[in-house]
């Protein structure tokens, strides 16, 4: 009988600090480790949202991939919008509730920068994944109480979709729904197994 050679997958590093990427990527059951970057994360004046967040993806990558050689290093970046402005995380109950009042019966626009880089020879995989979240119409007392129970402050948006944010929601368009958390799995899955990572 033929011996069927199977190679050894490289390690793989998430570079983020984000407790909400890693719960995502623990999902593909794939053994990782956490390096998060320290990069400069702010916007270029006049940079559209998809360049910004290609652009953070890649320098997360980056920014970490000189200490793991032999690795796949996964970044990745989120910016929400509406109306053109981006909308950051808010940091405050005040802003997040001001950005929620403005999403009320609108339409917020979310893109997910999401790279691969491999540093056994520097190939890089890069996209951004579009994702759409229809808000119903919200009054003030409906958002004090989503913030009263959920203040997601940390979140662009002011919301946890995974959470009780879904709630404040009446559509979602987009071909991923975890882009909308901020690590879009199935282009990572195509990307990990495009680099040799088998996925499941």
């Amino acid at each position: 009988m033929a011996t069927v050679m199977t190679r050894t997958p490289p390690p793989l590093i998430l570079a983020s600090g984000s407790r909400y990427r890693r719960a995502l990527l623990d999902r593909l059951r794939i053994p990782y480790q956490v390096d998060a970057p320290d990069i400069d994360e702010q916007r270029n004046d006049g940079e559209p949202p998809q360049d910004y967040v290609r652009r953070l993806a890649h320098e997360k990558a980056l920014a970490v991939a000189g200490r793991h050689p032999g690795a796949l290093v996964i970044g990745s970046d989120q910016a929400a919008e509406l109306d053109g402005r981006v909308l950051g995380k808010p940091g405050t109950r005040e802003l997040a509730h001001a950005q929620l009042m403005a999403a009320s019966g609108r339409t917020v626009r979310f893109v997910t920068g999401l790279c691969v880089l491999d540093t056994r020879d520097g190939g890089t995989r890069l996209d951004v994944i579009p994702f759409e979240v229809r808000f119903r119409v919200l009054d003030a007392p409906t958002v004090q109480r989503y913030l009263d129970k959920e203040p997601a402050l940390d979140a662009a948006g002011s919301f946890h979709a995974e959470g009780l944010g879904i709630s404040l929601f009446s559509a979602m368009h987009g071909e991923d729904p975890t882009a909308l958390i901020g690590l879009p799995l199935i282009r990572l899955a195509a990307f990990l197994r495009a680099s040799g990572v088998p996925v499941p």
